[in-house]
């Protein structure tokens, strides 16, 4: 199945999956405002990623998954074939948009561990989910997998290097 959209129409569709991600991007960022300070007064393991990394690896990262969301969008619209992929995948968004506010803003470090392996169950469902109808979709949520696979194990260091604070 295909959706006979133009190519304007698809330019379109293009930028307001952009347009989607970087708002969840921008509300999860609300939650992590005071993330630099906070996070240099961890107590953090020696693999830890230095703080600058992480807005280029999530920028790019929400760049994929825009196009792997608009590759579905593109081909599938939100038809009854789509349903399940779409659902997994705004699930997943809102797990990720909660993840820093759990983590960086209300300092729960047991709660955010917790909530970030649901985060990876989403983002392996919506991987299958694409998997099913484009897997240029689903390999483009890969990377995303295994950084989010990485700050889980790193969420949970943290939590246990820093009893009291989190």
């Amino acid at each position: 199945m295909s959706v006979n959209t133009t190519k304007s129409q698809q330019f379109i569709g293009l930028l307001a999956w952009l347009a989607l991600l970087f708002v969840v991007a921008a509300v999860g960022s609300l939650g992590s405002l005071n993330a630099p300070n906070f996070y240099a007064e961890l107590s953090v393991p020696s693999w830890a990623p230095p703080g600058w990394l992480f807005g280029p690896v999530w920028t790019t990262l929400y760049t994929m998954m825009a196009i792997a969301s608009w590759l579905i969008w593109r081909e599938y619209g939100f038809s009854a074939t789509s349903k399940r992929a779409h659902l997994a995948n705004f699930v997943q968004l809102a797990l990720n948009m909660l993840w820093s506010w759990l983590f960086f803003a209300w300092y729960f470090g047991a709660v955010s561990f917790i909530e970030i392996v649901f985060l990876w169950l989403a983002i392996v469902l919506t991987i299958i989910q694409f998997w099913r109808l484009n897997r240029v979709a689903a390999v483009l949520l890969v990377p995303y997998l295994a950084w989010v696979s990485f700050a889980a194990v790193l969420n949970f260091s943290i939590w246990q290097l820093n009893p009291g604070v989190l």
